[in-house]
């Protein structure tokens, strides 16, 4: 039988991100006068890439971004974030232990994000988490990205993975919904970034610490 396959969201699931990827924003925007946005604002603006974020920050003030900015805002953002990595991000309590007990019992691991691939990974390594994943793919790995459920299938296949051996993690509705999408069972965290609570969007379980992230737990959901 093909080793279970556990895909994890990376920004508010993996790794709490919200500290860092504030202040590149905040670098970001600062080149077209506006405030700085605060950690209140985290749970609307992060999920779906730098890009979005930008455009969304933008939109909170009432700037309207024209489409010839965008590239220069987002080099300024990449280059920011890229130099000042890992800054403060740190893994949520107990997730290298979970990781650690999953690979000794068989199971593959992958990252699947809407963050860039490369800063994905270079955040992973500078971390020292990459070696923990078969594969990792951005929101630029594919040309789609989540919730479209090929993001996931992808990542899947990327990972050598089999998709009815498969459980997705996150803790927003686009990683809930490209599981949903993809036909794979999902596992929600609390502690991320999600706007709405996270029990309302019908994951197959919540977690709230990843001591409880089990090869049991996951067996249970694949046997579902």
């Amino acid at each position: 039988m093909t080793s279970p396959l556990v895909v994890f969201d990376l920004d508010g699931t993996l790794l709490d991100t919200h500290a860092d990827l504030i202040i590149s924003l905040n670098h970001t925007i600062a080149a077209l006068k506006l405030p700085p946005v605060s950690y209140d604002d985290v749970t609307h603006l992060v999920g779906s890439g730098a890009q979005v974020m930008i455009e969304r920050a933008c939109k909170l003030h009432g700037y309207t971004l024209a489409s010839e900015e965008l590239p220069t805002l987002l080099q300024r953002f990449i280059t920011h974030y890229s130099e000042a990595m890992p800054g403060v991000t740190q893994p949520y309590p107990g997730l290298v232990a979970a990781l650690t007990m999953l690979k000794n019992n068989g199971y593959k691991l992958a990252v699947c994000t809407n963050k860039m691939e490369s800063l994905a990974r270079t955040l992973l390594e500078r971390l020292g988490l990459t070696h923990y994943f078969e594969a990792i793919t951005g929101g630029d790995t594919f040309a789609v990205r989540k919730p479209n459920a090929e993001h996931l299938i992808g990542t899947i296949e990327r990972a050598g993975g089999d998709i009815a051996r498969t459980v997705m993690i996150g803790d927003s509705v686009n990683d809930i919904l490209v599981a949903r999408n993809a036909g794979v069972p999902s596992i929600a965290v609390p502690f991320g970034y999600s706007d709405v609570g996270i029990e309302t969007l019908g994951p197959n379980r919540i977690i709230y610490h990843y001591d409880e992230l089990t090869p049991e737990l996951v067996e249970g959901l694949l046997a579902a």
